[in-house]
């Protein structure tokens, strides 16, 4: 992966307007590289917005999500009561459009039970308005499995890096991805911090991205980066 690609590979795309406001930066925030805005949350509504193309933005690819994510810190209160939370891609043939498609397991126990709970759903990407159903933007549409067939969400990669360069951000060998959820009828709008080691991201790496997002221009964004907590993770499974 050349240096210029490194450079870029950290922000987000999905926004629904053109004129929203951007987002700030890489997760060292500067003006002259500014993420996109997240999906809009003024709906009610499961319907996702559009995404839209961003030149300054490189989206992770779905081979590179593919694999398990250890769900470190959450802004969604589902996850307060939950420990262990882990997210699976795996990756599917595409839909007959030319979509991507992952296959989306979460797994986790409540802070009192061992048992292992499961949520399982299809991940499709979402390209922009006009584009080709290929065009990988890191913004996809999911939907439920069986009973939550009737449930749908729409979320979008903001930042990431691969661990294997010095970024500014993170420190090699910490591959991350910090992911928005966009509101739904059954859930807030919200923010979750995935990482590919269960013990997480160093303490230097999380302050960097709490003070990245509490300086980007998006108001929903900054109040997010307030409400981080650290979602438990003990020896369970």
């Amino acid at each position: 992966m050349s240096q210029q690609q490194q450079q870029q590979q950290r922000p987000l795309t999905a926004p629904s307007d053109p004129s929203a406001p951007r987002l700030g930066s890489t997760l060292t925030p500067s003006a002259s590289n500014p993420l996109p805005p997240p999906p809009s949350t003024t709906t009610t509504t499961t319907t996702p917005s559009e995404p839209i193309k961003d030149s300054t933005f490189t989206p992770p690819t779905p081979q590179w999500l593919t694999g398990t994510w250890h769900v470190t810190h959450s802004t969604l209160p589902m996850w307060k009561t939950k420990r262990n939370v882990k997210i699976t891609y795996k990756p599917l043939e595409p839909s007959k459009s030319g979509a991507h498609r992952l296959d989306d397991t979460v797994t986790y126990q409540t802070l009192t039970s061992p048992t292992l709970k499961t949520v399982r759903g299809i991940d499709t990407s979402a390209p922009p308005r006009g584009g080709p159903p290929d065009e990988n933007t890191g913004a996809w549409n999911w939907r439920g499995k069986g009973w939550l067939a009737i449930a749908s969400s729409h979320w979008a990669v903001l930042a990431w890096a691969d661990g294997k360069e010095g970024d500014g951000v993170g420190v090699r060998g910490e591959e991350w991805a910090v992911t928005y959820f966009m509101k739904t009828l059954f859930t807030p709008a919200g923010i979750d911090i995935y990482s590919r080691m269960r013990d997480g991201l160093s303490v230097g790496t999380m302050e960097k991205i709490r003070f990245a997002l509490k300086e980007v221009p998006d108001e929903t964004v900054r109040r997010l980066a307030g409400e981080l907590f650290e979602v438990k993770r003990d020896d369970g499974k």
